[in-house]
């Protein structure tokens, strides 16, 4: 990890769109819209997991940055995973004679190039030249993902625009759900197949968060120059089209970092297709420093600086119990800098965490 710059640690939840199943059925997770569940009392961040005993079963995103933590859990029921990252593939057990029941440390590295890489978790079932003795199972948490900010010495803060600030230009129908689940109160959702926002801004990362729910779909976005990413908003709990399974929960529909001290335009688009599906907006968040140092993408063929990082080793920050260190809710305000974990000197690491408060709200009929 560079030490000259600032690091911040960005969490991803296992719901969070910016992560992508291979194959959503293969996957198992809490419903967060049921009535009894409660993240409160759950081991789990947010009180949700993915969980698979199917082989081959994979999770993927893309990550810039130096450093990936993935967190997830170990006991018998658990043989080995691997993490692919480019295209490198390192193999680890999860599998150990007692449960924990509680979110661990699976993989640690530090050690990355600064560059884009496609990170992919993949289970491979138990593996008895590995040690496995148990079943096949595998289970992701969350991940961190750390991303850089700013030259070493500079300050940053976090400016968040609700849906409704006027730095946001809609086209297409648009609606309004309110709720004080929602950052700021209220949210715009979309069921409109090319309807669109553009917002311009300035800062070296930023954060696009809404809710999720299985009535949602495809939709792309696109940063200035850059070619489109499509991503899915479907829920994290999969299945049929349709109304179940909402996360009310800020999740990240769209994050990208690393960027100079230039005006930026992001278009988002709702692809809604046959189905009609929903896109829905929460906040923007945008990281805006001090003083601007967009680093140089390392041009080697190997995702590593030095010698390959190995499994559970140490963790950056805590997580669990509905603790989320991604953009948080609730400020309209330019001082929103607590939702993070910052490295904003060479030798200290200061965690901010941001709890969510989880609430029935009121959605679209």
């Amino acid at each position: 990890m560079d030490l000259s710059a600032v690091n911040w640690n960005v969490t991803i939840d296992d719901f969070d769109s910016i992560l992508t199943y291979e194959d959503q059925s293969v996957w198992t997770t809490p419903d967060p819209s049921v009535p009894n569940f409660d993240p409160t009392n759950s081991p789990w961040l947010r009180g949700t997991f993915h969980q698979t005993t199917i082989k081959g079963a994979s999770v993927s995103l893309n990550i810039t940055g130096p450093a990936l933590y993935v967190y997830g859990s170990t006991g018998p029921t658990f043989g080995s995973y691997e993490i692919e990252i480019d295209s490198t593939v390192l193999r680890y057990s999860a599998y150990s004679q007692t449960s924990k029941n509680v979110s661990t440390l699976l993989f640690a590295a530090s050690n990355l190039t600064f560059a884009n890489h496609n990170v992919v978790l993949r289970n491979v079932g138990a593996q008895v030249d590995a040690g496995d003795k148990g079943g096949d199972g595998f289970l992701l948490d969350y991940i961190h993902s750390t991303i850089q900010l700013a030259p070493a010495g500079a300050t940053v803060k976090n400016v968040t625009f609700e849906e409704h600030d006027p730095a946001l230009s809609y086209t297409g129908t648009w609606g309004n759900n309110t709720s004080p689940a929602f950052s700021g109160g209220g949210s715009t959702f979309t069921s409109g197949d090319g309807a669109s926002f553009t917002f311009s801004f300035h800062g070296s990362a930023i954060y696009v968060l809404g809710d999720k729910k299985n009535d949602h779909r495809l939709y792309s976005v696109v940063l200035d120059a850059q070619p489109a990413v499509t991503l899915n908003g479907i829920s994290g709990c999969g299945g049929a089209f349709g109304m179940t399974c909402e996360q009310q929960a800020p999740s990240i529909k769209y994050l990208a970092s690393n960027l100079d001290d230039s005006e930026h335009k992001l278009t988002l688009v709702n692809h809604a297709n046959v189905n009609t599906s929903f896109f829905d907006l929460d906040s923007i968040v945008v990281t805006v420093p001090s003083q601007y140092a967009p680093r140089q993408l390392s041009p080697g063929s190997s995702p590593f600086t030095s010698t390959t990082s190995s499994g559970p080793t140490s963790s950056p920050t805590s997580g669990g119990n509905g603790a989320n260190t991604t953009p948080g809710a609730g400020s309209d305000t330019s001082a929103a800098i607590s939702s993070f974990s910052m490295m904003s000197y060479p030798i200290f690491f200061l965690a901010f965490t941001l709890l969510f408060l989880f609430r029935t709200s009121i959605r679209k009929l």
